[in-house]
């Protein structure tokens, strides 16, 4: 029927959009693949990660972010990585050879691809995604914080599970860090609170042991 692809209420738009945002759940995360890791994860299921740790660790960054409201959170958490339905995950390097990530165009390029990919949708779609990449509420510094940790967490599981074959993946992802070590470098130097500094020791001292036996 011609009317299932937008009528005057524009729930066919919206529908769309929604379809569109879904190429997240077959988008793979780009730092496991220059790693060579099995069946990495993808963008979908690294947001939920961060979700799941808002949930079930939120409550421990409230001494620092005594105003935060995780159900808020909750919001950002599930759309701050959106964007790259349509530009693709970027890997954040620690490595000083490897080529620099131009953040302007970066920016520029998701802020495009949110117009539309949020265009149809409620504002409130839009406005969590702004308020993540502002980093100046206490929700987007509390998601930003479980988006580090969750990458080092999914680290954990990766070593733990000898998920990786370097032979598989881009040589040059090994040049300055052994096995899955630059995670843990790109991240810690980012973590904003004691809290999530806390828990990034805990997450690293599991992954050292895994890596280490």
């Amino acid at each position: 029927m011609a009317g299932d692809r937008g009528g005057d209420d524009g729930r066919g738009a919206a529908l769309d959009a929604v379809l569109a945002a879904y190429e997240l759940k077959e988008e793979r995360r780009t730092g496991w693949q220059l790693r060579g890791v099995d069946d990495p994860e993808s963008v979908a299921a690294h947001s939920w990660g961060v979700a799941y740790l808002l949930v079930t660790l939120g409550d421990r960054f409230r001494e620092e972010l005594p105003e935060v409201d995780l159900d808020r959170a909750l919001r950002l958490a599930v759309v701050h990585d959106v964007a790259e339905a349509e530009t693709g995950d970027v890997a954040t390097r620690a490595d000083s050879t490897a080529d620099a990530v131009d953040r302007e165009a970066k920016a520029a390029a998701e802020r495009e691809a949110m117009a539309d990919l949020a265009g149809p949708l409620p504002e409130r779609v839009r406005d969590a995604w702004e308020a993540y990449e502002a980093r100046e509420s206490p929700e987007a510094v509390l998601v930003k914080e479980c988006d580090l940790l969750d990458t080092c967490l999914q680290a954990v599981r990766y070593e733990r599970g000898d998920r990786y074959d370097p032979d598989r993946g881009d040589p040059d992802a090994f040049r300055e860090y052994d096995d899955l070590d630059e995670f843990f470098a790109t991240t810690e130097p980012r973590l904003r609170t004691d809290a999530g500094r806390e828990l990034f020791g805990a997450v690293r001292e599991r992954y050292r042991t895994a890596r280490d036996e």
